[in-house]
């Protein structure tokens, strides 16, 4: 198990990340079950409304069957506390997934057996690889039939560039599944002999994979071809080594079924014994170790409304050191105002519990009206400023349509909270009234009118902009700047913090003005002052 100091509680703070469709909410939610955040199976394998997993709580969630958010959720087990962290899988809301991974410490990374690495996973695997986040790799639904084993690994290791540590093996897939060997622990999990094939605990113990005993457990044929593989496996790949997996340079490797609940045992076993304790964090004036005296913390993601009929908004800050109080003051850093925390919160999905305490590496809610934004700091020291949670440009604008114009104060309200999330952006042209909506995904404008129409009963919609992509302007002369916004005031708008934004009709265009005005920066990207 990874050292810690002593004094401070054990924490493991991971994400989950995967393509859509490769079972990570199912994961998620037999993790909890396994960890006993919930208590009864019952409750997961129950049929209708009652079987939607717990981290997707919002609506349009429940009717895609996707996540859209990213949900907390914390447990603990056998003396450590996990918080989990579910991350949107699809593409159109990498940019939060990414601001997540900035608050964690580990990942799990889940591919679908059958399909292997795909877009998406490789895409967030590389935001762990520039954060060096070091990932434990599930590969699930080895009941069903999936590429080989051997074929998995090797994409995992060629595609990811990733040296890979098999901890189990599957014996046969899809038809032919008899089992999950525990390598580590030469252990035998096997499905129960209904036709649920559900894993119930039936697990039997081994000397070794020449053990006689396992003739009386599997098949000839299912033997025979998993003492050929294990055997192959054991020698063509490197054996774990925490050092190289805390690096990011390999991944532990676990084979199982989230669904029939193979694996997952196992796979937060591996989280206690392997994953990284909170890890010091970047601030402005360097690394902020968990150890420091004075509390500090970021705030990764606000969400609105996660209570509708409380009008809520809840701060989701990572606690970096120091350890936290429920009521103590804390400086915001952008503002120069203190806070005093009164309800901090610490999530089950849509439940909540107030926080007395918290530690370094846990994640608690703040409600507030408003004041806190994603990218914030909070602080006893005001020295420290955490860096690292830019809010990324548009790919999509779309001007927005008000169906009803009486409610023009209640649609305000509305993108101004959505804006604070940090997903949608919000952006009111130098000319013109209509406020233009920016976006990186196309289903963010799906979502953000369903939102609008249960959150806020605003029946609106959206029309094509001139415009396709939008950056931040900035130079080190004013008047230069001056000069090229006043050029352009038809396509420069500002956003919800009176910044300027170039909005260009397509690439060639936005490379046109960069080349012709060198004075002026076009940025990509743009984190809180």
């Amino acid at each position: 198990m990874p050292d810690r100091p002593t004094g401070r509680p054990d924490r493991r703070t991971f994400a989950i990340i995967s393509h859509p469709d490769a079972g990570k909410t199912t994961l998620t939610e037999k993790l909890l079950l396994f960890g006993g955040a919930i208590h009864l199976a019952g409750e997961v394998k129950a049929r209708g409304q009652n079987r939607r997993a717990r981290s997707d709580w919002m609506k349009i969630e429940q009717q895609r069957g996707i996540s859209v958010t990213s949900s907390v959720m914390t447990f603990e087990h056998e003396g450590v506390t996990f918080n989990l962290l579910d991350t949107p899988g699809h593409e159109d809301f990498s940019e939060d997934t990414y601001r997540t991974l900035t608050a964690v410490d580990s990942a799990v990374m889940v591919i679908d057996a059958a399909k292997g690495i795909e877009p998406q996973t490789r895409k967030l695997f590389e935001v762990c690889r520039i954060r060096n986040v070091p990932i434990i790799t599930f590969v699930n639904k080895v009941d069903r039939e999936g590429k080989e084993p051997f074929a998995l690994l090797d994409e995992i290791a060629d595609v990811l560039a990733l040296d890979v540590a098999p901890m189990s093996w599957p014996i046969g897939m899809g038809g032919t599944f008899e089992g999950i060997y525990d390598f580590t622990q030469n252990k035998l999990n096997l499905p129960a002999k209904n036709d649920s094939g559900h894993y119930e605990g039936d697990q039997r113990g081994f000397s070794g994979l020449d053990d006689s005993k396992l003739d009386e457990v599997l098949s000839a044929d299912g033997l025979a071809k998993f003492r050929e593989e294990a055997g192959l496996a054991t020698a063509a790949y490197p054996e774990f080594d925490s050092a190289a997996y805390l690096s990011g340079d390999l991944t532990p490797v676990y084979f199982g079924s989230a669904l029939k609940e193979f694996g997952v045992a196992e796979l937060i076993g591996a989280l206690a014994d392997h994953a990284p304790s909170p890890q010091p964090q970047p601030s402005a004036a360097g690394s902020v170790d968990p150890d420091t005296k004075a509390v500090s913390g970021f705030i990764f993601k606000v969400q609105a409304n996660m209570n509708p009929q409380h009008r809520d908004r809840v701060a989701f800050m990572r606690l970096c050191s120091g350890r936290f109080k429920r009521g103590m003051k804390l400086l915001q850093p952008s503002t120069g105002k203190a806070i005093a925390v009164h309800s901090p919160i610490l999530f089950f999905a849509q439940n909540r519990e107030l926080a007395d305490e918290a530690w370094p590496g846990d994640i608690i809610g703040i409600p507030n009206h408003g004041t806190l934004r994603v990218g914030d700091t909070l602080t006893e020291d005001e020295a420290i400023h955490y860096t690292g949670l830019p809010n990324f440009a548009p790919e999509i604008l779309r001007r927005v349509l008000l169906v009803d114009p009486t409610k023009t104060k209640q649609l305000r309200k509305a993108l101004d909270d959505m804006a604070e999330e940090g997903v949608t952006q919000v952006f009111h042209p130098e000319i013109g009234s209509q406020w233009i909506v920016g976006v990186v995904g196309q289903l963010q404008l799906d979502v953000l009118i369903s939102r609008l129409d249960a959150e806020y009963k605003v029946d609106a919609k959206f029309e094509a902009s001139p415009w396709d992509t939008a950056r931040w302007i900035a130079s080190d002369s004013e008047a230069d700047l001056k000069a090229f916004i006043g050029t352009h005031r038809n396509a420069v708008a500002k956003d919800r913090d009176g910044a300027p934004v170039f909005m260009a009709k397509d690439l060639w265009e936005l490379n046109y003005h960069e080349g012709r005005n060198p004075t002026i920066r076009f940025t990509a990207t743009k984190e809180r002052a």
